[in-house]
């Protein structure tokens, strides 16, 4: 068998975490998570970071247990530090990229948190995820981030359920 076969083509990866995406919004969350598992187990923990970041940003939507998706999460993080760390040359789309997705990464973690119960921590990430959303575009991505985070705020202000009951930022990306 020729190297390399065993892992999936670097320009193939998004395509068929996009693939997921639509699998998972189309209501099948536990095909999807195990499709998630499977391109994970494929790109390894120290594959791509650009690749480990959105799809473990992904894969903590499908989880059913808060500490879970709060380790999917943290795991994105760290991929996107990773990125980031490297600052330019042949990786520059690659920080932008991880850059956009800062707000998201910290929107998320925020929420993990406060179903966890750890509210300091989720303030710090809220405010992180803030301060982040300052870079985005002014765009359908970027205006659903910032109603999230604005939605989060105030379910964080009162520190109890919002007016409508509880709530959860939406798992899906705008």
């Amino acid at each position: 068998m020729a190297e390399g076969q065993g892992q999936a083509a670097p320009d193939a990866v998004p395509t068929r975490i996009g693939q997921v995406v639509m699998l998972h919004h189309a209501g099948d969350r536990e095909e999807a998570r195990h499709r998630y598992l499977a391109l994970w187990a494929e790109i390894g923990e120290h594959g791509d970071p650009l690749h480990r970041c959105t799809l473990a940003h992904y894969l903590a939507d499908t989880q059913d247990d808060p500490g879970d998706e709060l380790a999917w999460d943290l795991r994105a993080l760290a991929a996107a530090e990773e990125i980031t760390q490297d600052r330019g040359g042949e990786h520059h789309e690659d920080v932008l990229a991880a850059r956009a997705l800062y707000p998201s990464l910290h929107l998320d973690l925020a929420a993990d948190y406060d179903r966890l119960g750890h509210h300091e921590a989720a303030r710090g990430h809220l405010r992180r995820a803030r301060d982040a959303a300052e870079a985005l575009a002014d765009d359908r991505y970027g205006e659903g981030v910032r109603a999230a985070i604005r939605r989060l705020e105030s379910r964080l202000g009162d520190g109890g359920p919002a007016a409508d009951g509880p709530w959860g930022p939406p798992r899906r990306r705008p």
